[in-house]
């Protein structure tokens, strides 16, 4: 051990991120594994490592008695004193038990020690520094395609892509720079396992705080979003500031801050509606673009009848349901869609529609 160590060591912390002195203490641990294998060694010793020279000790506390029945935990008077005239019996003294010809099998043993604990540590910072970005979108590059997971390199690691977490409209190549939701981050033997998404409905919010810097800073409030991921989204928002323009702050000059979003999720149509305190108006502005001429909300079953004009109604129910279903989960009301001739005459027709909340539409 040497001024060469010490030298090794800072260029290992800078490469792994992991500071000198978690380093310094494996190699002290890996020393005194080496020591302890040593025929004779003191079980109850420990290594003191010079973090400027490298050098290192191994020291032994032991008892001062007048008669030996212990080597191991027991030195003489006699031998103490030679240390130092003012001991005496039932003293503690440190006593340098290095084994000669220790350095080559010692400095073999801590390399290896090393290695592993600086794997272990290595790991635990990028658990840490990914776990506490649960919920938060990050930027990866797709490093391959295994099966139907998606592998993306984030830089310190890697995370996967599931198939349940990929927009079914998109495809996924090695070299594609992509954002992704932060699900969920686990710690395994191998290391974190980081799970992402480009479906979540986090996804879409995030994605709108890093564009609109209203949201960001809290001056305008993301209530609510609902994804049919790579087809249609939509969000609520309202403004703390009556001089602002929630939905037009977010759509932003000639559109640029949502189409940046829509060419992020590959052409996904993103409704951006006002939120309103008043569940009628609400669920009104909720199935934009279709024009709403009335709304009758049930407080206590959460639901609503919403009637639009006749040639409204497809717009207002959307293909397959969707503007409807979206409308649904983004304000958590059962809604029931008639058109005013539907309404005028009472009468059930194959054309109303009603629409439920579903869990996984909740932002």
């Amino acid at each position: 051990m040497s001024q060469e160590l010490v030298q090794a060591v800072m260029v290992l912390t800078k490469q792994k991120g992991v500071s000198p002195e978690v380093v310094f203490e494996s190699l002290e641990a890996s020393l005194l594994q080496a020591y302890r294998k040593e025929p004779g060694s003191n079980q109850e010793a420990y290594v003191e490592l010079n973090r400027e020279t490298g050098e290192y000790k191994v020291f032994a506390k032991k008892t001062v008695v007048a008669e030996v029945e212990d080597p191991e935990k027991e030195i003489a008077l006699a031998e103490a004193q030679q240390k130092d005239m003012r001991f005496e019996v039932g003293d503690i003294v440190e006593v340098d038990v290095t084994p000669k010809n220790f350095g080559r099998s010692a400095a073999h043993t801590a390399k290896q020690m090393l290695i592993q604990r600086l794997k272990e540590a290595e790991r635990s910072i990028v658990y840490e520094e990914y776990f506490s970005r649960e919920g938060d979108i990050i930027t990866g590059l797709v490093q391959r395609v295994e099966g139907r997971n998606v592998f993306v390199d984030l830089g310190k690691t890697e995370a996967i892509l599931p198939p349940a977490e990929q927009i079914p409209t998109e495809t996924y190549k090695a070299g594609d720079r992509i954002k992704c939701y932060i699900v969920e981050v686990k710690k395994t033997t191998k290391g974190p396992q980081i799970m992402i998404s480009r479906t979540h409905p986090g996804l879409l919010k995030r994605l709108f705080e890093l564009e609109v810097p209203e949201i960001y800073e809290g001056v305008i409030e993301l209530k609510s979003v609902a994804r049919e991921p790579g087809m249609r989204s939509k969000i609520a928002v309202v403004s703390r500031d009556e001089t602002i323009d929630a939905v037009g702050a977010c759509v932003g000059p000639k559109g640029q801050r949502v189409q940046n979003i829509v060419d992020e999720l590959h052409d996904e149509k993103i409704d951006i509606v006002k939120w309103d305190e008043d569940p009628s108006v609400y669920i009104a502005n909720s199935l934009s673009p279709a024009k709403v001429i009335s709304v009758d909300v049930d407080e206590e079953e959460k639901t609503s009848r919403v009637v639009v004009p006749d040639y409204q109604l497809s717009l207002a129910i959307g293909k397959a349901g969707q503007n409807a279903r979206l409308a649904a989960k983004l304000t958590n009301w059962k809604i029931d869609i008639k058109s005013e001739t539907q309404a005028d005459t009472e009468e059930p027709s194959e054309s109303t529609s009603e629409f439920l909340l579903e869990e996984d539409g909740e932002a």
